[in-house]
């Protein structure tokens, strides 16, 4: 039971980083492709605004309310765009579409930042996904973000909770 309790907690990209996030007053946060939604509730359990995109919110099974639950397919051309300029602050974690990186940029507030955590190239060589369209080259999220004000960057070796992968790790501020 312990276990499953540890997975639901949100990332420690996230938890370990305060000195970065918002916390005067409630923010608009968009969880994208959220799943189980883990890093959304996070926030939305601090007072903030949470939008919840996902393929699929079946994963989602605890929803408060007051919140926005979108269930779109972000990869078929069927969603609408995201809006500009709406969101205080964005999650991505564990999911790369590349063509969605011009969205993201435009969906952040001046002054906002991100948090983005995905798999890198070698991820391959530890386990899945295996897939380079799912895997960022070596350098690629930073450079996607190269006129923002980069607060954190890594790419290497995660260890949470006895599971290992290779990921890259970017906290960054949209310029105002």
């Amino acid at each position: 039971m312990e276990e499953k309790k540890l997975k639901a907690e949100a990332a420690t990209l996230i938890t370990e980083f305060a000195q970065f996030r918002h916390e005067e007053g409630s923010i608009k946060v968009l969880d994208l492709a959220c799943g189980k939604g883990r890093n959304g509730l996070w926030f939305a359990e601090r007072g903030h605004q949470v939008t919840f995109i996902d393929r699929s919110l079946a994963g989602l099974s605890n929803r408060p309310e007051n919140h926005l639950y979108l269930q779109w397919d972000l990869e078929d051309g069927s969603a609408t765009a995201l809006p500009v300029a709406e969101y205080d602050l964005i999650l991505v974690f564990n999911y790369l579409h590349r063509p969605l990186f011009p969205q993201i940029r435009a969906a952040l507030k001046p002054g906002g930042l991100i948090f983005y955590e995905t798999f890198i190239d070698k991820q391959a060589e530890i386990g899945r996904p295996k897939n380079p369209k799912f895997l960022l080259k070596q350098g690629e999220l930073k450079s996607e973000f190269a006129h923002w004000d980069c607060l954190h960057y890594f790419e290497g070796k995660i260890v949470n909770h006895a599971s290992v992968s290779q990921k890259a790790q970017l906290i960054a501020r949209k310029p105002d």
